[in-house]
């Protein structure tokens, strides 16, 4: 048999056996040449697929996005421009994260704050007064 089964290449990967199969429904990696006996077989260039998929995924970006940097990649008329494109689109998503995350850190920090920690009932918790009123919030994040 010439070529590794779906275990083998997930194993190679680093990925478990079924994602490599979602990943093939959804179109990110393409369906594998058959043996004679029906079995799936995967060369070494879907590890490098894969392997550029979590990459892909570690830098945020989702699989959609990750399908569209695939199509580039293979795209006789794309350029790097377009692909500098879609990277300078997800730094602006993980810039206002990050601003969101500030804003959520800074609520938490000025509602822990408030609170003196007392041992006394939750009712008086100034912390989730805060939260059912919603008021002390609204500015922080919302």
């Amino acid at each position: 048999m010439d070529g590794m089964t779906r275990g083998e290449v997930a194993d190679k990967a680093d990925i478990n056996p079924e994602t490599l199969r979602y990943y093939e429904r959804k179109e990110l990696i393409p369906k594998p040449r058959r043996s004679d006996g029906g079995f799936r077989l995967y060369d070494e260039g879907y590890v490098d697929r894969l392997r550029f998929i979590q990459r892909a995924q570690e830098l945020g970006f989702t699989l959609a996005e990750i399908k569209g940097l695939l199509d580039l990649r293979a795209g006789e008329e794309a350029t790097c421009q377009d692909v500098k494109a879609q990277a300078e689109g997800k730094i602006e998503e993980v810039e206002a994260k990050i601003r969101d995350l500030r804003r959520i850190r800074d609520a938490l920090s000025a509602l822990a704050d408030a609170c003196d920690g007392a041992k006394g009932p939750t009712g008086d918790c100034p912390i989730l007064d805060a939260m059912e009123e919603g008021g002390a919030l609204d500015d922080a994040f919302l």
